[in-house]
C-alpha cells in the first residue's frame, strides 16, 4: 500500500479527470448547445482546458470563446438547459475509466478504508457513469457540485463526508486531478494526492503542492 496511506480511513476522489476521461461526451454536449443557438462548435481539445469547475461556468466559457465577449445571464441560463439536456442523453457513451482504477478501489475496499466521490459535476450524472462501470457500490458516499451550498475549492463538502462517515479529517485523504481538489483538501484538514493526467487548465496540478503524486491510482495499492 502506498506510504500515503498510513492510518488513512478513508479516502475520497474526485470523478472527471481522476476516475474517468468524461471530455469526449462533455464536449459534444457543449457543441450541441452552442449548435442549439446557432453558435460554432468549440471542439474537444478546447474544452479539456475548461472542464473543472462545474456545468454552468464549463458552458460560460464555451459560449464567450464563441462569442468572443462575456455572454449575458439569459443566454448562459439557456445554452446551460441545452447542455444538461444534451449530456444528460448520453453522460458515459465515449466516457473511459482510467487505467488503474478499478484495482485501486477494489484493493482499497478490500483493505477496509471508506471510499466516497466528491465531484463538482452536477449529482444527477453521477450514478449513471458509475453504473456504466460497475463502480456504484463501491462509495459510501457521492456528492456532486449541486449536493450542497458550496462546492470544491471550498473544504464543505469533504467535511461532510468525514462527518458522515465519523472520521476525523486528519484520517481521510482526497485524490484528485486538480488545485480544486488540492486546496479543499487542504482546507478540509485531509492529506492531498494528485495524479497529474487529468484536467486542470493545462497547468501541472504539481504546483499545487499536493503531498503526494501518483501516475496511476494502481499505485495506492
Amino acid at each position: 500500500m502506498h506510504p500515503i496511506l498510513n492510518d488513512i480511513r478513508l479516502v475520497a476522489f474526485d470523478l472527471d479527470g481522476t476516475l474517468v476521461d468524461s471530455v469526449p461526451d462533455l464536449a459534444a454536449a457543449v457543441d450541441a448547445a452552442l449548435a442549439d443557438l446557432g453558435l460554432a462548435p468549440r471542439g474537444e481539445p478546447r474544452v479539456r482546458d475548461w472542464v473543472g469547475n462545474g456545468s454552468l461556468r464549463l458552458m460560460a466559457r464555451a459560449l464567450e470563446s464563441a462569442q468572443d465577449r462575456e455572454p449575458d445571464e439569459a443566454l448562459l441560463a439557456r445554452a446551460h438547459q441545452g447542455f444538461l439536456a444534451h449530456y444528460g442523453r448520453a453522460p458515459s457513451a465515449r466516457t473511459r475509466l482510467y487505467p488503474g482504477v478499478r484495482e485501486a478501489l477494489e484493493g482499497l475496499q478490500a483493505r477496509g478504508v471508506n471510499l466516497a466521490l466528491v465531484t463538482n459535476k452536477p449529482s444527477a450524472f453521477i450514478a449513471p457513469i458509475l453504473e456504466a462501470f460497475g463502480l456504484h457500490g463501491r462509495f459510501a458516499l457521492c456528492l456532486g457540485g449541486d449536493s450542497l451550498a458550496s462546492k470544491k475549492p471550498d473544504p464543505a463538502p469533504l467535511l461532510h463526508v468525514a462527518a458522515q462517515c465519523d472520521i476525523p479529517p486528519s484520517a481521510c485523504l482526497m485524490v484528485g486531478d486538480s488545485r480544486h481538489d488540492i486546496e479543499a483538501g487542504r482546507a478540509a484538514g485531509f492529506r492531498t494526492l494528485a495524479v497529474p493526467y487529468g484536467y486542470n487548465h493545462g497547468v501541472p496540478v504539481t504546483l499545487s503542492h499536493p503531498d503526494g503524486t501518483v501516475e496511476s491510482l494502481a499505485e495506492l495499492v
